[in-house]
């Protein structure tokens, strides 16, 4: 298993925060333009638990695949998971928390997850899967800067790690 951590620092309320995270069709704002990332279905409607969500993404270059996620848990304002149901993770399970500050709010990102195929997907996340997961969210988090700004003082961070 390996877990995903990051945490940014944007001025905005709670729940300016919270409109724009509860929209699922605003993934595709904060996801590069090169996964070729598109909304199959269930993007109609903000969040709430038990939505099946389906996108298509190529992860690389020539691989194209479908997944499919669940909101799985909502606490409006604070905090809502997405699990995946089907693609390409053995394992996917991500928490959006969203953490009030007097300048703004703290958006958190957690995300436990496992590749498939044993030793090769080892080898595929030290050759891959971890290098690509850390070009989205830098480039989720120069997008969050670019749309709301950021709070001097505080950077952003980022962990990747196994657990």
């Amino acid at each position: 298993m390996y877990q995903i951590r990051s945490l940014q620092a944007v001025p905005i309320t709670p729940g300016k925060a919270w409109d724009f995270l509860s929209d699922p069709a605003n993934l595709k704002k904060l996801t590069p333009e090169h996964m070729g990332f598109h909304i199959l279905s269930g993007s109609e409607r903000p969040m709430f638990p038990g939505q099946i969500i389906e996108y298509k993404i190529s992860p690389f270059r020539g691989i194209t695949t479908r997944w499919v996620t669940e909101i799985s848990h909502v606490q409006e304002a604070e905090y809502f998971v997405d699990e995946q149901r089907f693609g390409p993770y053995a394992f996917w399970h991500h928490k959006h928390i969203i953490h009030p500050s007097p300048e703004g709010v703290l958006m958190e990102d957690i995300v436990d997850y496992k590749l498939p195929l044993g030793p090769l997907g080892k080898l595929a996340h030290s050759l891959l899967v971890r290098k690509q997961l850390k070009r989205i969210f830098d480039y989720r988090s120069e997008k969050l800067i670019e749309m709301f700004g950021s709070i001097p003082g505080h950077s952003s961070t980022l962990e990747l790690k196994t657990i």
